[in-house]
């Protein structure tokens, strides 16, 4: 058994289940609309370029753009089978967590040394965790997508069956930014749901975040590594990220997780270790009654549980993928990246592990 992202308990199962039922509205959706169905002057597409025209990018430019839009069935179909919501974290940890990725971690750092320091000091941010991201996101630029935006971004927006709306924002946000830059937003790839660059930004977050981090007069989060070390941080000081406290606290408990507790919630911490002390589940290291934490379990490949306590700057992580395995292997790759820099003993302690103990 393992814990959903909901704080239910769900098998393996069930999240197939819940897969092939998106699935299937994904493939109704898409078989009730016309699939070049992009026509700027129609509909939910002229809403949208009525839209964005106010806000001060040339309508004949949107109208054209819109116009090179294609159907992609094969980004409907994605959307269904993300990581986050098909594996347990073992098996997302194992992705993540391979000497190679953090080898190129350390080695990233040592190449845009200057950029990471200055990114600390402003924003209080460790470079590790702002490596981590960039090397689960995109491989630290190597693997950045190759749908193009435009076509993913479109197929969503007017074709999703639950999340269109939130697709249409993040549609007329890419193109405020492709033409503000002077880009042609056909050329543009990313991820099949819209995410870009090395950070993987969605384009409001791009728009909301992303900074001119080495000074040339433009944010470019395409192929400008030092902008993105910025970015990341910009992103997570703004969304609270503390600097110096700790992101997690191991925790022992029983070999089932107990009922009655929210577990593996990507939500603010709200249950202290008093609250969690009478369920059973206690923490490694003394910590004040009254601390308000992040209860997480943990599903290992030999099926036991390893419990942790999330604090604020684990849930920051979490605003960047609203999914706790994306924060957990976010931190685990950050650590064993600060271990590889010989960074162990100060960056280690601040954020409470227990390396003996990993699996």
């Amino acid at each position: 058994m393992a814990q959903g992202e909901n704080g239910m308990t769900v098998t393996t199962q069930g999240r197939r289940t819940r897969a092939l039922v998106l699935g299937g509205l994904l493939a109704l959706a898409s078989a009730a609309c016309p699939a070049a169905d992009f026509d700027p002057r129609h509909g939910d597409v002229k809403a949208l370029v009525d839209d964005v025209a106010g806000r001060g990018v040339d309508r004949d430019w949107l109208e054209q753009a819109l116009t090179r839009a294609e159907f992609r069935q094969e980004v409907l179909d994605a959307m269904s089978g993300a990581a986050e919501h098909r594996l347990v974290w073992h098996e997302y940890r194992d992705i993540f967590l391979g000497e190679e990725r953090i080898a190129q971690g350390a080695a990233f750092i040592e190449t845009h040394g200057d950029a990471f320091a200055r990114a600390e000091a402003e924003y209080g941010v460790p470079a590790e965790i702002i490596a981590a991201i960039l090397g689960v996101e995109t491989r630290y630029g190597e693997v950045t997508g190759d749908h193009r935006v435009l076509d993913s971004l479109s197929t969503l927006a007017f074709h999703h069956p639950r999340r269109g709306e939130f697709f249409r924002g993040e549609l007329a946000a890419f193109l405020e930014i492709a033409f503000a830059q002077g880009m042609a937003p056909e050329n543009l790839e990313g991820s099949y749901a819209g995410a870009m660059g090395y950070p993987q930004f969605i384009p409001t977050s791009y728009r909301a975040y992303a900074v001119d981090f080495d000074g040339d007069g433009r944010r470019n989060l395409w192929t400008d590594p030092v902008d993105a070390i910025g970015s990341i941080a910009h992103y997570l000081a703004e969304h609270r990220w503390a600097p110096g406290a700790p992101i997690y606290h191991e925790a022992k408990g029983p070999a089932t997780p107990p009922g009655g507790i929210a577990f593996n919630e990507a939500r603010p911490p709200r249950l202290t270790v008093s609250d969690l002390h009478d369920a059973g589940i206690v923490p490694r290291a003394e910590l004040p009654a009254d601390t308000r934490v992040m209860p997480l379990a943990l599903e290992l490949a030999d099926g036991a549980i390893r419990y942790r306590l999330g604090r604020d700057n684990f849930y920051a992580i979490t605003r960047y993928n609203h999914s706790y395995l994306y924060a957990m292997a976010v931190t685990e790759l950050a650590e064993a990246i600060a271990t590889a820099r010989g960074q162990g003993p100060d960056w280690l302690t601040s954020i409470d592990t227990a390396p003996e103990e990993r699996p």
